[in-house]
């Protein structure tokens, strides 16, 4: 079930945000990609994003969205029953009560991960919280945004994830992978953009370079399509 997103919450802005987040949607899925690929995981999708990037399937989550306090964002994240959370945007580090929401979020006893463009400084994120930090390709159109000092503050709980729209996106992203030795920060991903790229093309280039990289594709996309909110 998706939170319903009223399209008059712009008008309802209320006088003190303390403890709230705008929020575009919460939704019960597996989870499409990553480490826990194929998991029932509660979606919780923040509203705003800073980038713009060419291969974006959540633009709606840029604007509109519902002011929901933290109280109301467990109760929804409880109903569904999953133990994986998947904190989501957007950029949900965008929003600074962000990291606020992931640490209560751990308290409450849920696996929770989060995904971000790693644009915005990570370091403040809850150590029990996966970060997917997503390196933009030069594709992407936004390759200058990546915040390198990200990677410092990685660990093997984290995963760095690339989008690979062409093969000179993969040629960038395995130069990044071996002169930044990436594969010893954390657990690295190749992901073909939807549409723009073969899969299979893309194992076949992982496989002839030997990279030591986890291949993935986009599990809801594959059942569901492109679909929001799946």
């Amino acid at each position: 079930m998706n939170a319903a997103v009223d399209p008059r919450a712009e008008a309802r802005v209320p006088r003190s945000r303390e403890g709230m987040l705008k929020i575009t949607e919460i939704f019960h899925s597996l989870q499409g990609e990553a480490r826990d690929a194929g998991r029932p995981t509660v979606f919780v999708r923040l509203t705003g994003c800073p980038l713009r990037c060419t291969y974006c399937d959540s633009e709606y989550a840029f604007y509109g969205g519902e002011w929901m306090h933290f109280d109301e964002i467990l109760a929804e994240t409880r109903r569904h029953g999953a133990r994986h959370v998947c904190v989501t945007g957007g950029e949900p580090l965008a929003q600074k009560r962000c990291v606020q929401l992931l640490e209560r979020l751990c308290d409450e006893g849920f696996a929770v991960s989060l995904e971000t463009s790693g644009a915005i400084d990570v370091s403040a994120v809850d150590a029990r919280v996966s970060r997917v930090v997503d390196l933009k390709t030069p594709a992407s159109g936004e390759e200058a945004r990546n915040r390198w000092k990200n990677l410092a503050a990685l660990t093997a709980n984290d995963q760095l994830k690339f989008v690979i729209c062409d093969r000179a996106d993969y040629e960038w992203a395995r130069r990044q992978l071996r002169e930044r030795r990436l594969e010893a920060v954390c657990e690295v991903l190749f992901s073909p953009a939807w549409g723009e790229v073969d899969a299979a093309e893309l194992a076949g280039w992982i496989l002839e370079d030997r990279l030591p990289v986890r291949m993935q594709v986009q599990l809801h996309k594959i059942l569901w399509g492109d679909v929001p909110g799946t």
